[in-house]
């Protein structure tokens, strides 16, 4: 268990100290239950770091050198596990004294036992007046961009919970073994805390794991049987699996090697074939392609703030100039991608971003230069019992609160436009 902790140290000083996150499977050791761990203690104290830093500011009367990033992470760590996981408070707290006598000196190990001291002899109180605050004041300003208050306040208030594993299945038999909740247009809820592989008909290939707001994109485009698609930025797959079992010929495209590997990988288990795979730059691939398709996908590189409930590292991240910058990207893909459409072809637009600068503000540009596109209506294809989720422009936009009843959903903007001529 210390050197788990040793682990997790060094992967929140990575995030905290140089606003990096290098992603915790390459920072893992082969142990499985070490994995466990790690992931959780490292997510939680992301999850609950605005809240632990308040407990950390009034009980830290001396300043702690701003230099020494590893007693600090210590401490965030430390309070995390006292707080939030069951370890045994005796455990925690000599465990990263010593660990940080070791990487700091005797004066800062000193200095996070008596403060771990504190909150262990207070944890109850601490835990009590947790109001379950997430977002830091940068992000909550980042959102203010798009949202009111009251829907900030609903999506942190759902986007703190850990998620569950959502699971999109082709076979009835299957999914029953999967023994979860069937959710909205048929996603599968398992509350899953094992290994992927071991869950049932793994290697049957009859599923895989693709969270509800994901799936929801493909889902909105009709028969697609024996028409060609192209899916741009396509890796690791999931859309990609969606479109080869609805019967479309599909071409997909990523930059990354490694990422189309992954991709690879996934359909070979699903026993699912692409007509053509390619490793492109995807602007450069736009501006050669003279090649026409019925439906063009292009799930666009964003800001990912969809995904905090997953990645919780990225409200403290992302900032306002990160939103900018893909929203620029994301331009420039709308402006190359008219002549890979064929006239009466299907332009499927979505991003991982809550931000209305990505996603909704995005198509009213595009529509608005490009005459010849017209938004289809998603509406009609809502159930009422996620109806929220529909706009009146007849975009899809998922906040993670709009699934609360279900145990909320990453956040998702969805757009499907048609080319008249």
């Amino acid at each position: 268990m210390a050197d788990s902790r040793d682990v997790s140290l060094s992967i929140l000083q990575n995030i905290i100290e140089d606003k990096n996150f290098s992603g915790l499977s390459s920072a893992l050791s082969s142990k499985d239950e070490d994995n466990a761990f790690i992931t959780m203690l490292v997510l939680t104290s992301l999850r609950r770091l605005v809240y632990i830093r308040k407990i950390l500011k009034s009980l830290i009367t001396k300043k702690l050198s701003q230099q020494n990033v590893i007693g600090q992470c210590a401490l965030i760590l430390g309070t995390a596990e006292l707080l939030y996981m069951q370890t045994p408070d005796y455990a925690v707290i000599n465990s990263y004294v010593n660990l940080v006598k070791t990487k700091a000196d005797r004066y800062v190990a000193g200095f996070v036992n008596a403060v771990l001291r504190k909150i262990s002899r207070a944890k109850e109180d601490f835990i009590k007046q947790d109001t379950g605050e997430f977002f830091p004041q940068s992000f909550r300003t980042l959102l203010r961009r798009s949202y009111s208050p009251k829907t900030i306040a609903a999506i942190e208030k759902t986007a703190i919970l850990e998620p569950s594993l959502d699971i999109t299945c082709t076979d009835k038999a299957s999914a029953q073994k999967l023994n979860g909740q069937t959710l909205p247009l048929g996603s599968i809820r398992l509350n899953n805390k094992g290994k992927i592989s071991a869950l049932p008909d793994y290697e049957k290939g009859t599923w895989w794991v693709q969270d509800f707001s994901s799936a929801l994109a493909v889902k909105m485009l009709d028969d697609l049987k024996g028409k060609k698609v192209l899916e741009l930025c396509a890796a690791p797959g999931g859309k990609t699996a969606q479109l080869l079992n609805a019967g479309a010929i599909v071409t997909c495209l990523d930059i990354s090697k490694d990422r189309l590997k992954t991709l690879q990988e996934n359909l070979n288990r699903l026993h699912l074939s692409p007509h053509e795979i390619i490793c492109q730059d995807a602007l450069e691939f736009l501006n050669r392609n003279d090649k026409t398709f019925d439906v063009v996908v292009l799930d666009a590189p964003c800001s990912a703030t969809g995904t905090l409930r997953r990645h919780p590292e990225i409200v403290h991240l992302k900032t306002v100039d990160d939103i900018e910058k893909q929203a620029k990207l994301q331009q420039e893909f709308l402006n190359r991608i008219d002549k890979a459409i064929a006239p009466g072809g299907m332009l499927l637009y979505c991003t991982c971003s809550l931000c209305k600068q990505e996603g909704e503000e995005q198509i009213r540009r595009f529509v608005n230069e490009q005459k010849n596109y017209k938004i289809t209506n998603l509406t009609p294809k809502i159930p009422s019992e996620i109806s929220s989720v529909a706009t009146p422009e007849g975009y899809i936009r998922v906040l993670p609160h709009h699934l609360a009843p279900f145990g909320g959903a990453d956040g998702f903007f969805i757009a499907c436009l048609k080319k008249d001529f």
